[in-house]
């Protein structure tokens, strides 16, 4: 396999865990997906894709949404695109990245189900945080992401810790799964878990406070196919538990859930 080729797979392939660890209402950024500066060029990916999955965490329904990928990496560092923000990855080794980003936070609407009439908007907002990733090895990496700003307050965070391991399984497919967790504040829960008094009068639920903690661990599978040197199909499946507080929140409808998705990447 050329060296073109074994990148698309790649990039493809973190495209799809990207679309995998997203819920259908809006991107994750849980990581950043950072696959390396081409040496003395620049270079990204197009693509597009469809996911399925909750209407927002913790919903009982599902939608389905398209889905686009538009990333691309600079050899200085700076990266920009749909799956991983905007922002600079420090580090000229090859086993390690690290450095600043700014994502979005695009919250959530009230009719997006009966449960959260009453709740309020979450208004979109930008994230500012830094991400370090470490490859153990050419196949296994580790992943970290700290993201901040989110919510109507814009005191929300969110630390997220995974792991990806991929391997080629015949000279044109890759597979790759992927295990992760999320660490947030109290403000991140109260915004998309809790209940204030007010919320409670509106809604009919009861006021429900909740604490910082876990909120969820997660598992993805994804497998892509190179059609050639620049074109690659992925699909992905991601199965997520909600935890502690989260998971016991008035609005929490379905604590376990699966989605899926397929992204066709092209590199260029």
């Amino acid at each position: 396999m050329t060296p073109s080729a074994r990148s698309l797979l790649n990039i493809a392939l973190l495209s799809g865990l990207a679309l995998a660890g997203q819920s259908a209402s809006a991107q994750a950024f849980d990581a950043a997906r950072i696959y390396g500066a081409i040496p003395d060029r620049d270079g990204g990916a197009l693509g597009l894709g469809v996911f399925g999955g909750q209407k927002y965490l913790g919903a009982k329904e599902t939608r389905v949404l398209p889905i686009p990928v538009i990333d691309y990496q600079w050899s200085n560092g700076f990266f920009a695109g749909t799956g991983n923000g905007l922002g600079i990855n420090f580090s000229k080794q090859p086993n390690i990245s690290y450095g600043l980003r700014v994502t979005a936070d695009f919250g959530r609407d009230e009719d997006l189900s009966d449960t959260l009439n009453g709740m309020g908007d979450i208004k979109i907002r930008p994230e500012f945080g830094g991400f370090v990733n470490y490859n153990l090895t050419q196949s296994f990496v580790l992943t970290s992401s700290l993201r901040y700003g989110a919510g109507n307050d814009r005191k929300d965070m969110q630390l997220d810790l995974g792991a990806v391991y991929s391997t080629m399984l015949a000279p044109q497919w890759r597979m790759g799964v992927g295990a992760a967790l999320t660490l947030v504040n109290a403000d991140y829960m109260q915004t998309n878990f809790g209940v204030t008094a007010a919320q409670s009068a509106r809604s009919g639920h009861a006021v429900y406070t909740p604490g910082a903690g876990l909120r969820d661990v997660r598992a993805n599978l994804s497998l892509t196919y190179a059609i050639d040197q620049r074109m690659a199909i992925t699909g992905a499946l991601s199965a997520r538990a909600l935890q502690s507080d989260a998971k016991d929140s008035p609005i929490t409808r379905k604590a376990n859930s699966i989605g899926g998705g397929v992204v066709g990447t092209y590199l260029f």
